[in-house]
């Protein structure tokens, strides 16, 4: 019986994908096999240390210690592309809001009421305080080519915006999902100078915060619009109003407002809702449900943000699994150690991701629980466990 702690409510589409003879679900386990959840802060949070596996239904992880859980050889998985049509629809939703003053024009309007019969009249004379401009034609550059950004840039193009994109790290599932109608830019420069909108999607790192500063807004053509569907911390918020104040940058839309980006006409703030459909959170979901029951099912990892991908076949009666640390030697150790206990391997796979690894060892003989601690005890291992193929 695997043990489960949900930390936020979590879609009952993903919760009802555990089987219930094997899974006990509750928001009060105590020694949980994994962690589901969504927005919760795990950073003060003391981590239970029966936890081999954290979830969260989203694609950011920021809320989430990754490194530290690492350390602890807790696999930590995210939904990447669960909520991508759900953000996108919504930034397809923040070219037109930052291009067609229809907010101001829905708040003027309501301030109407008692006005009876004069309403119609006065909307024809002052509906001239709330024109904008088309986004057919007009160039956009797409910041970070992921599932989100991809499907951004497509659908800017269907809309007839000439969209450019700039991304050196794109995927090659990225790639051949993107149009080839979408030009590639060569720098972030070339971008900022050419594009009448910018359109942000990409994770926050700190090679990424405060990309957009003041150096970048200044490269760019006067009376830019600029969307930001990732993270706040992208922009330097002071550089913004600045940029908004001189006009240099026409309209601002963000998922992801501060107080200081409140009450500025040109700046339109959402609150946080990309993902907040009802379909993504369903997705999300149902996607970390599925790599969690792998994980404790089978030892396999699929879109974890601190161990590497890694699934194999099953090829014997027990399973060996091994996070560590990426460090020469630990693989030739493991392996030397099995064979010197006379255990005969059936099957065998290693990955890693940037200072961590895992392993996965398919054995036929029983692994006893003494076997099993000096796998342990092993330098640089982080955790071992053991499954038994029924």
């Amino acid at each position: 019986m695997f043990k489960i702690l949900t930390l936020n409510s979590i879609s009952p589409t993903g919760i009802s994908l555990f089987p219930k003879e094997n899974y006990r679900i509750s928001d009060q386990e105590s020694s949980p096999d994994g962690i589901i959840l969504r927005s919760y802060k795990m950073h003060d949070m003391e981590l239970p240390p029966s936890v081999l596996a954290v979830a969260r239904a989203g694609a950011g992880t920021n809320n989430i210690p990754s490194k530290d859980y690492a350390e602890k050889g807790v696999v930590v998985f995210n939904s990447p592309g669960a909520n991508a049509n759900g953000v996108k629809e919504l930034a397809i939703l923040g070219l037109l809001l930052a291009s067609r003053d229809v907010h101001r024009g829905i708040n003027w309007i309501q301030g109407l009421k008692g006005k009876g019969d004069e309403v119609p009249k006065l909307v024809e004379k002052g509906k001239g305080e709330f024109g904008g401009q088309e986004i057919r034609g007009k160039r956009l550059g797409v910041i970070g080519l992921g599932a989100i950004g991809v499907m951004t840039a497509n659908d800017a193009l269907a809309l007839g915006m000439d969209v450019t994109g700039y991304d050196p790290f794109i995927s090659v599932e990225a790639a051949w999902g993107l149009s080839s109608s979408i030009k590639k830019a060569g720098t972030l420069e070339e971008l900022y100078r050419e594009s009448d909108y910018l359109t942000l999607h990409i994770p926050l790192t700190e090679a990424t915060r405060e990309l957009i500063n003041e150096k970048a807004l200044s490269c760019m053509k006067p009376g830019v619009r600029l969307l930001n569907f990732s993270r706040g911390e992208l922009v330097n918020d002071a550089a913004l109003l600045k940029a908004i104040a001189s006009g240099q940058v026409a309209r601002y839309v963000t998922d992801f407002a501060g107080e200081a980006l409140l009450g500025q006409p040109n700046i339109i703030p959402i609150p946080h809702l990309g993902a907040s459909t009802w379909e993504s959170e369903d997705n999300c979901a149902a996607m970390v449900v599925r790599q969690l029951r792998d994980y404790l099912e089978r030892g396999n990892i699929r879109n974890s943000v601190n161990f590497p991908n890694c699934e194999m076949p099953f090829s014997g009666n027990h399973r060996i699994l091994v996070p560590g640390r990426n460090i020469p030697g630990i693989l030739s150790s493991i392996t030397a150690f099995i064979g010197d206990q006379g255990i005969n391997v059936s099957g065998m796979i290693n990955n890693s991701l940037g200072d961590y690894a895992y392993t996965i060892v398919d054995v036929e003989d029983e692994i006893s629980p003494e076997v099993l601690g000096k796998i342990k005890r092993i330098d640089g291992i982080l955790g071992a466990r053991v499954i038994t193929i029924k």
